[in-house]
């Protein structure tokens, strides 16, 4: 699936929780990650409330899937949701399962996204929902996606050692493929990312983060 230079390096904290040796960041949170993405992506961004037919989910940095495995658990109700990552270096199904092992709720979800990954399929189908992987530096990829999001998933790794994912011209990328009262959650609340977001045409707040970080940024197209 991936070419040599798209291959993560990894190393393993806990046997389950994998740690990106190119940028020094884990892909979860140690203190609970699927916890975490219902934190910070799915209550950050009104989900699953805002949920309808046609509602699109956009994300930067597919990683494990974990946070894919969230939303197709919070997708309880009728109409058909469409998801679009961008990831420049993909795991490997085995990986990917060793992960998610981590995280006993996702395990039937988990079962269906593992078995078509492992195909090399980057089009999934579920129950509920399309999910598209665009591989490659999102930087170049994001730019010729023909969508616009209702809700973005802003999940690279920190910026503070990933800044190419979070520089001010991929802000102005997100805004720009966000539809009409679309809005952001992530992690973060680095003063640059804000700063970029906003002048990207986001309102931009700051809430309370997950765990031990004080604070994340969530925010809507003005």
């Amino acid at each position: 699936m991936a070419s040599p230079d798209q291959t993560p390096m990894l190393d393993w904290r806990d046997e389950t929780i994998p740690v990106s040796r190119r940028f020094d960041d884990p892909y979860f949170s140690l203190a609970g990650g699927l916890d975490e993405t219902r934190h910070v992506f799915l209550s950050g961004n009104g989900l699953p409330e805002r949920f309808r037919d046609g509602f699109r989910i956009a994300e930067l940095g597919f990683g494990t899937g974990l946070n894919l495995m969230a939303v197709l658990l919070s997708h309880q109700g009728p109409g058909h949701l469409h998801y679009a990552s961008f990831e420049a270096f993909p795991m490997e199904t085995a990986d990917i399962a060793r992960a998610l092992t981590a995280f006993p709720d996702v395990a039937e979800v988990a079962k269906l996204f593992l078995r078509q990954w492992a195909t090399g399929a980057t089009v999934l189908e579920f129950p509920g929902l399309t999910a598209t992987i665009h591989i490659g530096d999102a930087r170049e990829t994001l730019a010729t996606w023909d969508g616009a999001a209702d809700a973005w998933f802003l999940d690279g790794f920190s910026p503070a050692k990933n800044p190419e994912l979070w520089s001010p011209e991929l802000m102005q990328e997100v805004a720009r493929h966000t539809a009409a009262g679309g809005t952001f959650a992530t992690y973060t609340a680095a003063g640059h990312v804000r700063r970029a977001l906003a002048e990207a045409g986001f309102s931009v707040t700051r809430k309370a983060g997950f765990g031990r970080k004080r604070h994340m940024t969530t925010g809507l197209l003005s």
